[in-house]
């Protein structure tokens, strides 16, 4: 989209999905890994270690330390007891969203995490989709199957509840849409809209024309497929994937790019076809492919549980390489198409004067959701 001032009154996105959360702040950096067998040797190293080291190994802040009575996290299995006392296995590494583009483990554990927030926690499954916005003039918003911890703006989820029950959008946006348009409109649907159309600065404009919202939507949804997947391997155009062509080293320490032979070099080891288009892609000025590299094998200080890692690269992450080069020349290719939508045909006035704008008060907290077990703190029963 281009970086233009409007006028136009188009809608914000706050406004249009206006349950938001801030994002997840762990507070630091040992319970994130791109890989969850070093988050359970982590776990291990902390509750083998006597008091006074396990405290400087969980490196406390004002709101976790060794003693925080906290419960658990809406349907995991993280122990209840101070951490100064704990014992028995990690809980089971769960996949998040650690940086755009970027898919690491977390240990879902309420005790090693500043703030968690529950409220996502227990809206997160299989039907949800998280919106999650960024300074980026390009990508001002971003969307994931998995839980986001990436600190880049406000998480939006798409349904206020497990199961893809009650959207989180406007009450009564839906129905004005469905009949300006005359078609019917699915809470999916109009966040592709949002992903193919929205501006710097968070505001989204509506349309009245149904070719246009077709148009506008069949983008978006590719948008969103590349950035959830779900399992799916996309392919370059002509069916090319990227492949291994020299080995790649046991602990490759530079990544640098050819492109006059679409080569990705990580010290020795070759990786190719690489569009250059893949590797320019940029998010928040910085390069992803150069960002996820850096997150895999940057040096952490010695002796802190940040610095337990794999010994040699492990076969995964070439593979999600592979997968990552190939979404994100995907995506370069749709950024010139994005749905250039003109004025707001539907604007932030003609939604006040429908009613649907501003949204209730209570549109803008989350449901009350008792659907997951939560243990209190030191076994209790949790009071909701």
């Amino acid at each position: 989209m281009p970086s233009v001032p409007y006028d136009d009154d188009a809608p914000l996105l706050a406004d249009l999905m206006p349950w938001s959360v801030a994002p997840l702040r762990p507070g630091r950096a040992w319970p994130t890994a791109p890989d969850p067998a070093s988050l359970k040797a982590r776990w291990d190293a902390l509750l083998k270690a006597g008091l006074p080291d396990r405290e400087a190994l969980f490196e406390p802040t004002r709101a976790r330390t060794l003693h925080s009575a906290v419960p658990q996290l809406p349907g995991r299995a993280g122990g209840t007891r101070r951490l100064a006392r704990a014992e028995g296995p990690c809980a089971e590494p769960v996949r998040v969203l650690a940086g755009p583009f970027d898919e690491q483990w977390l240990i879902p554990d309420h005790r090693l995490l500043d703030a968690a927030r529950p409220e996502l926690w227990r809206v997160a499954d299989a039907h949800q989709v998280f919106a999650v916005t960024t300074p980026d003039e390009r990508h001002p918003v971003l969307a994931a199957s998995l839980l986001p911890t990436l600190r880049t703006g406000r998480v939006h989820p798409l349904y206020r509840r497990p199961g893809g029950a009650e959207p989180n959008l406007a009450p009564g946006l839906l129905d004005l849409l469905s009949d300006r348009l005359g078609l019917r409109v699915a809470p999916l649907d109009l966040l592709a809209w949002v992903l193919a159309t929205v501006r710097p600065g968070h505001t989204v404009p509506l349309t009245d024309d149904p070719r246009l919202w077709s148009s506008g939507v069949e983008l978006g949804r590719r948008t969103l497929w590349l950035m959830r997947r779900d399992g799916e391997r996309p392919k370059l155009p002509g069916g090319r994937r990227p492949y291994v062509r020299a080995p790649l080293p046991p602990r490759p320490r530079t990544l640098r790019y050819d492109p006059e032979e679409e080569t990705l070099h990580l010290d020795e080891g070759r990786v190719s076809p690489v569009p250059a288009a893949a590797w320019e892609y940029e998010l928040n000025g910085s390069r992803v492919l150069e960002a996820w590299f850096a997150a895999r094998t940057a040096s952490a200080a010695p002796g802190t549980l940040a610095a337990i890692g794999p010994a040699t690269w492990p076969q995964p992450w070439t593979s999600e390489l592979l997968e990552l080069i190939t979404v994100l020349a995907l995506l370069a290719e749709l950024r010139p198409r994005g749905a250039e939508s003109g004025p707001s045909a539907i604007t932030a006035a003609d939604l006040r004067r429908a009613g649907v704008l501003p949204p209730p008060r209570a549109a803008r907290l989350p449901a009350s959701v008792l659907d997951l077990p939560e243990e209190g703190p030191e076994g209790q029963f949790a009071l909701l």
